[in-house]
């Protein structure tokens, strides 16, 4: 119970604290994308960039930390207990993807997306705009 509090602690801290690159992603796309996505969710000992629980997709962003042999070694695990445990699929992009093929890394989102989620759902928006939906006939 203590690890999970401190994770999902850590997970905030992510949050708030997020890279150039995970703001970019967020922002700019994820936040408005048909389908929910979370930041920094929490998995185990583990904690996801992103997350779509409809399409049971992570996404990481790897900066340079991640090709160290620790970050390789810890990126390797983790991928593994996400794949093996939680029955994720996991797709990695690194920052100089996002800083330099934005539109490219999007639509490979919306490719993986697809894969799991019949397209007339993936489009279909989350939320109705203000003044759609159920209105009341006038009488």
């Amino acid at each position: 119970m203590e690890k999970e509090m401190l994770t999902r602690t850590r997970a905030q801290e992510l949050r708030k604290n997020a890279t150039k690159e995970e703001n970019h992603l967020w922002y700019d796309f994820l936040k408005n994308h048909p389908l929910q996505f979370r930041r920094q969710k929490p998995f185990g000992r583990y904690i996801v960039d992103f997350y779509c629980d409809r399409a049971k997709l992570v996404i990481e962003l790897d900066g340079s930390q991640h090709f160290e042999e620790d970050g390789l070694q810890y990126d390797a695990a983790r991928t593994e207990y996400l794949q093996q445990v939680e029955k994720l699929r996991v797709i990695r992009f690194t920052n100089l993807d996002i800083k330099t093929n934005f539109e490219g890394v999007c639509a490979a989102i919306n490719r993986e997306v697809e894969l799991n989620v019949p397209s007339s759902v993936a489009a279909a928006p989350r939320h109705l705009p203000p003044g759609e939906g159920l209105k009341k006939p006038h009488t």
